[in-house]
């Protein structure tokens, strides 16, 4: 293997930030002027819109969740309310401890690092200036490919972008999107990270994974052993 690719939430971030999501879209809701349960049904039932890039960036989305919510939005509030959702965004994906650290320890060991997310615009209009970013020798995001996991274009292009062939790549994933089953039909090696120390996260993950990979790890910090780096 020359290759680790990564899935983004609940992989590289704290598991647990996810938490803070619907307290983030409430002050979203408030810099809008825009009920905040009203906002939130309809950002939670937009998602599958908004992470293949179908409302447009983090500006155009605000002003089409606020019209579905039946207001329309003067553009002092969208200033303020694209502001308070980015910073909103970044409160829940904080690094998962020691990730950082592992990230340089796989690059120093030769690995090539690649990056498969379905995100909404945040994450991508914000992607240079996160911790991430330097670390990450390519990276896909379903809002930019328009498309989501499991689909074979996402894993295609960050293997070709990452320069191996998917056979010569893990996945690392925790398992929303199916991803697992797109990395092995794309022959991808799938390892699954369980998060068993993290009760109750898998309640945020969507349209979750049947197949079950038979690499399994609790925690990212038993993927060097795993991989005999």
């Amino acid at each position: 293997m020359r290759a680790i690719v990564f899935d983004f939430f609940g992989t590289l971030t704290d598991p647990g930030a996810e938490a803070g999501r619907r307290a983030s879209f409430t002050a979203t809701a408030a810099a809008l002027g825009v009920p905040a349960e009203q906002f939130w049904r309809e950002m939670a039932a937009s998602f599958p819109e908004r992470i293949v890039g179908r409302l447009g960036g983090t500006r155009a989305t605000l002003r089409a969740i606020a019209r579905r919510c039946g207001i329309e939005p003067a553009e002092e509030r969208l200033d303020a309310a694209v502001a308070v959702q980015l910073a909103g965004a970044e409160l829940v994906r904080p690094p998962r401890a020691g990730v950082l650290d592992l990230l340089d320890r796989l690059r120093a060991d030769g690995f090539r690092i690649g990056l498969i997310s379905d995100c909404s615009s945040e994450l991508y209009e914000s992607w240079p200036m996160t911790p991430y970013a330097p670390r990450i020798d390519a990276a896909v995001f379903s809002w930019h490919e328009r498309c989501r996991k499991p689909d074979s274009r996402l894993y295609v292009a960050v293997s070709a972008r990452l320069g191996v062939s998917p056979a010569d790549c893990w996945y690392v994933g925790d398992g929303g999107s199916r991803e697992h089953d797109g990395a092995r039909r794309a022959g991808m090696r799938p390892v699954l990270v369980s998060n068993a120390g993290y009760p109750g996260v898998h309640d945020y993950r969507t349209d979750p994974d049947p197949y079950r990979p038979d690499l399994v790890i609790a925690d990212l910090d038993e993927l060097p052993t795993l991989i005999g780096s």
